[in-house]
Formats: C-alpha cells, sequence, structure tokens
C-alpha cells in the first residue's frame, strides 16, 4: 500500500470512528443538550453530498466512509431533534441497561 492510499485509509477510519464516542454518549446519558442542529444538519447535509458526489464518480472509498459517516451523524441530528421520552425509548431499544 502506498503512502496515499494509507493516508486515505487513515483518514476514512479516523473520519468514521469520530462519530462513534458521541453517538454513544448519547445512548448512555439521553443528553443532546450541548449539541448544535444547526451544525449538525450541515454536517448531514455535506456528508450526503459527499456520498452522491462519490456515487457519482463512482469513488467506493468515497461512498462508504461518506455514508457511514452520514448515517452516524444523522443518528446524533435524530437524537438532537426528539423529545426526552422518544430519545429515552430510542436509547433503551439500543441499550436496555442504559440509565
Amino acid at each position: 500500500m502506498n503512502w496515499i492510499a494509507l493516508a486515505g485509509t487513515l483518514a476514512a477510519a479516523c473520519s468514521m470512528i469520530s462519530f462513534v464516542p458521541q453517538a454513544w454518549r448519547i445512548v448512555k446519558s439521553r443528553d443532546t443538550s450541548s449539541i448544535s442542529p444547526v451544525m449538525y444538519s450541515l454536517t448531514v447535509s455535506g456528508f450526503g453530498l459527499w456520498t452522491v458526489y462519490g456515487w457519482g464518480l463512482g469513488e467506493w472509498p468515497l461512498i462508504v466512509t461518506n455514508s457511514v459517516c452520514f448515517l452516524l451523524s444523522a443518528f446524533i441530528l435524530f437524537m438532537t431533534l426528539l423529545p426526552q421520552n422518544k430519545k429515552d425509548a430510542v436509547a433503551r431499544s439500543i441499550d436496555p441497561e442504559a440509565r
């Protein structure tokens, strides 16, 4: 693997993994008060557009990476926008042991 492919692989892994701790924290704490819905709306839109762009180019690394990031950031946005009782229900369905 050349250094460009390695850099791209590491960047993709970092991008995808970066949303996991935030998503898991939301499931555990059910607290989204410090999350900006506007920022996450832009983030979700950006990942969606990157996915479409990758699809248009037929570039699977762009498609896969941005699809995963889209799904994770969309989950965070979704949880941020839900009322507390629905947030609790979603979190319980993912992790029944949480709170």
